[in-house]
C-alpha cells in the first residue's frame, strides 16, 4: 500500500576531524562531529504511474536522481517522482553528499510505506565508508563520535560500494541549547570530493604519524568529552580547535598547510575575537566554523565578516543552532 507524498528534511553537519589516520594503530578514522539546524536538505517523493513515464525515476536534480534510482532498485519499488526543495551547498564541508543520499533514500522508501534503513543501506549509496558522523547525525542529531574501522581492513584501492558497514556511534551527546555555531563559507573553490578525495585520504593515511592520534585521544578524553558533559562552550571550543589543528598536521602536504587556504586566515582572524571560543575547518572545507553561544551571537557574526574582509574574499555567514534530533519525515497531501 502506497503511503503517498512525503517530505524529508535533514540538517547539515560540522566535521571536526578523526581520532586516528595512522596505520600503526588498531582502528582507523573515528569521526568527530555534530548536527546543525541550518542549512538543510529537503526532498519530496511520491509514487507515480509507471505506465505514464518511460523511466522509473523522475527527478531534475542529477545527484538525487542517481540516489533515487539506486534506492528504487535496492528496495524493489515502482516508479517515483523526486523533487529537491533545498540542498546543502555541495562540497562545502557540511555533509551535502551523505545528507542528500539518505534524505532521498528515506523519501523514496516512505513514499511506498517502507523502512529505508539508512545505516544499513548507506554503503550501497556510496556513503559512510570512512566517517559515520553523517549517518549518525541523520539518525539522531547531536554530537557524535563513531568507532572507526579495523585498520586491517584498509585497502589501497577504494572498496566497492556496499562492501563496508557504517561505523557505529560510540559517543552521542545532546548539544546544549545555548550553544551556537558560526559558519563562514568563503566564495572559493569547493572542497575535495569523489576520486580526488579518495586519493588524498589514502595518501594521508600511508604517511600519517601515529603520535598525533595519541595526542588527539588525550584531548578527547580529558578536555572535549568533559566540556560537552558540563555544557562548557568555551572549553569545548578550545578542545575542538586543538583537535582540528592536530588533524591538519596529517593533511599538510595534501591541502597546503594545517588548513586549506584561505581557511587558515579565517581561523586566525576568528581566534582574535573573544566571541569565538574556538575555530577550525569543517572536513575539507572551505567552510570554517566558530564555537560561540547565545550571548555572543552578534559579536560572532561581526567576527565572521571581519575574517572574510581580512582575507579579501566574499562569502556567506550563518549563526546556527545545534540539532538534537534526526531526520524529519512529513506526510503531505497529494
Amino acid at each position: 500500500m502506497n503511503a503517498g507524498r512525503v517530505r524529508v528534511t535533514t540538517g547539515g553537519r560540522i566535521h571536526f576531524g578523526f581520532l586516528n589516520l595512522s596505520l600503526a594503530h588498531d582502528r582507523l578514522y573515528g569521526g568527530i562531529g555534530l548536527s546543525v539546524c541550518e542549512p538543510t536538505t529537503t526532498v519530496i517523493a511520491e509514487p507515480i504511474d509507471e505506465s505514464h513515464h518511460p523511466s522509473t525515476v523522475v527527478c531534475s536534480h542529477a545527484t538525487a536522481d542517481k540516489y533515487a534510482t539506486r534506492a528504487v532498485d535496492m528496495l524493489d519499488l515502482d516508479s517515483v517522482s523526486v523533487n529537491v526543495e533545498s540542498a546543502l551547498p555541495q562540497h562545502a564541508g557540511l555533509g551535502s553528499g551523505t545528507q542528500l543520499a539518505l534524505a532521498t533514500l528515506t523519501a523514496v522508501a516512505n513514499a511506498y510505506n517502507q523502512s529505508p534503513q539508512p545505516r544499513e543501506n548507506a554503503p550501497a549509496l556510496g556513503r559512510g565508508g570512512r566517517s559515520g558522523v553523517g549517518v549518525g547525525v541523520f539518525e539522531t542529531g547531536g554530537f557524535v563520535i563513531d568507532s572507526g574501522h579495523p585498520t586491517a581492513r584498509f585497502t589501497t584501492d577504494r572498496p566497492a560500494d556496499g562492501s563496508w558497514a557504517v561505523p557505529p556511534v560510540m559517543t552521542h551527546q545532546r548539544i546544549p541549547d545555548n550553544w551556537r555555531f558560526l559558519l563562514v563559507i568563503p566564495d572559493v573553490d569547493p572542497g575535495r570530493s569523489g576520486t580526488e578525495e579518495e586519493s588524498s585520504m589514502r595518501s594521508v593515511i600511508k604517511q600519517a604519524a601515529p603520535d598525533i592520534a595519541d595526542r588527539i585521544s588525550g584531548v578527547v578524553m580529558r578536555q572535549l568529552l568533559p566540556a560537552v558533559a558540563n555544557e562548557n562552550a568555551e572549553r569545548f571550543g578550545t578542545a575542538i580547535e586543538a583537535i582540528g589543528r592536530l588533524n591538519g598536521r596529517w593533511y599538510t602536504d595534501e591541502q597546503g598547510g594545517v588548513y586549506r587556504p584561505p581557511a587558515g586566515q579565517l581561523v586566525a582572524s576568528l581566534d582574535e575575537s573573544s566571541a569565538c571560543y574556538g575555530a577550525g575547518q569543517s572536513s575539507w572545507g572551505p567552510t570554517v566554523y566558530g564555537i560561540t553561544d547565545t550571548e555572543h551571537v552578534d559579536a560572532a557574526r561581526r567576527a565572521g565578516q571581519h575574517a572574510l574582509d581580512a582575507a579579501g574574499v566574499d562569502g556567506a555567514i550563518r549563526i546556527v543552532r545545534g540539532q538534537n534530533s534526526g531526520v524529519t519525515i512529513e506526510q503531505l497531501e497529494r
